[in-house]
């Protein structure tokens, strides 16, 4: 003979207890259709603020990623593939949870599929769509958030040097950024400031991507 506990029926139910189960019913019902409402709001939310962003993206300044200075010209390439990469997946999740998944729906119902296994498949659907909703959120504004950043350094990122202008003559060398050139001389900014050099003198003229050690450099 075993000995446990015994289950013994409970008290029959009340009006309140059905009430109560019909609450709970009617809020199954609607669970999945109010997260496919709330995805379809963060969907449109999130989509003006995109079109914002666009519009924030029209303001001028620099627009060449290649004109930024090493390595933040990598950095703003790499911000802006991650931005990518994060809307996509960010919308495919929006768009999994405000729809749910592509499947067909079969012809013939389970034999088991009453209204207490609709009530629950559909709770587990909007737990997923749920979550699904909440990592499209999070991945959306992770793209928001890289797209502002990659945008920021390359207006305010360094820009690369300009090119240097290396003039040898018999009297030595100087080397800076050229400014302009006038009456056979040519103005170079250096870092002692602006130096005049004669071209007709120069024995050697050549560009250089920076100045040497040796020589005075912008």
């Amino acid at each position: 003979m075993t000995t446990g506990p015994r289950l013994t029926p409970g008290r029959p139910a009340i009006a309140a207890d059905r009430a109560a189960a019909h609450r709970m019913r009617r809020a199954l019902a609607e669970e999945l259709p109010k997260v496919r409402e709330a995805a379809l709001a963060w969907r449109n939310g999130l989509a003006g603020l995109f079109v914002g962003l666009l519009g924030f993206g029209l303001v001028k300044g620099r627009t060449d990623v290649t004109k930024l200075a090493s390595p933040y010209d990598a950095l703003v390439g790499g911000m802006l593939l991650l931005s990518l990469v994060c809307g996509a997946v960010g919308a495919l999740h929006l768009l999994r949870a405000a729809h749910g998944t592509p499947v067909a729906t079969p012809l013939v119902p389970e034999p088991d599929a009453g209204p207490a296994a609709r009530c629950t498949g559909d709770h587990v659907e909007a737990g997923r769509a749920l979550r699904a909703m909440r990592r499209g959120v999070v991945l959306t504004m992770a793209c928001g958030a890289l797209l502002v950043a990659g945008v920021a350094f390359t207006w305010y990122g360094p820009g690369k040097d300009a090119p240097r202008l290396l003039v040898r003559t018999p009297s030595g060398t100087e080397c800076g950024e050229p400014r302009h050139t006038e009456h056979g001389t040519v103005l170079l900014k250096t870092d002692t400031g602006e130096v005049k050099v004669s071209l007709v003198d120069a024995t050697a003229v050549v560009a250089v991507e920076a100045c040497p050690g040796g020589a005075q450099g912008g």
